[in-house]
């Protein structure tokens, strides 16, 4: 069973880049941060084009994971993928996973953030922030939920809906995934 290219997915504050650090070592492969790549120095976005073509270039490494939800390169990830694993936790799980690592990065990047962008605990967009993690499954959510229907057969598509899931499928992630049948199987406890 191949699982050399794998999307993470998900609402901000779900734990992508941790699952991706985390599942990197576990399975030797090559981790991809989008946050890395898409963002510049003082919080500065990489324009629309550029974006483009630096995602569809990173897609077309032999082995990956990449985690980020950039929903206007989403298609180009997901095409190219052999696994996507789509991180469904609950609101509250990851608002709190939000403010925990603005404290824990207070001032500082982190590890799977571009330099020159620090986290700050009260900059004055972080309450729009938490609203819009408290709305991923209103706003965002059908439209990931739609394309991810939509895949080729082909495609393995593991939705983790807890904390426990996301340490079952770390703990093998290959027979974990080889009980996924197809999207939208949610749990294999």
């Amino acid at each position: 069973m191949r699982i050399e290219r794998i999307v993470i997915v998900g609402s901000s504050g779900a734990g992508k880049s941790t699952l991706a650090r985390e599942l990197g070592q576990k399975l030797n492969l090559p981790i991809v941060h989008l946050d890395k790549y898409y963002w510049n120095p003082g919080w500065v976005g990489t324009a629309a084009p550029v974006w483009q073509a630096k995602v569809t270039e990173l897609t077309q490494g032999e082995q990956w994971i990449i985690d980020g939800n950039y929903r206007d390169t989403l298609d180009v990830r997901l095409h190219t993928a052999d696994t996507v694993v789509f991180l469904d936790l609950p609101r509250l799980v990851c608002a709190a996973q939000a403010i925990k690592r603005r404290i824990q990065y207070r001032n500082k990047p982190r590890p799977d953030m571009a330099p020159g962008c620090q986290e700050t605990l009260f900059k004055p967009d972080f309450p729009e922030f938490l609203v819009r993690i408290w709305d991923y499954p209103n706003r965002a959510k059908p439209d990931v939920e739609k394309r991810l229907s939509e895949l080729d057969a082909r495609t393995r598509i593991i939705r983790l809906t807890s904390r426990s899931e996301i340490a079952q499928f770390l703990a093998d992630p290959i027979v974990f995934a080889s009980r996924t049948r197809s999207f939208p199987l949610v749990s294999n406890s």
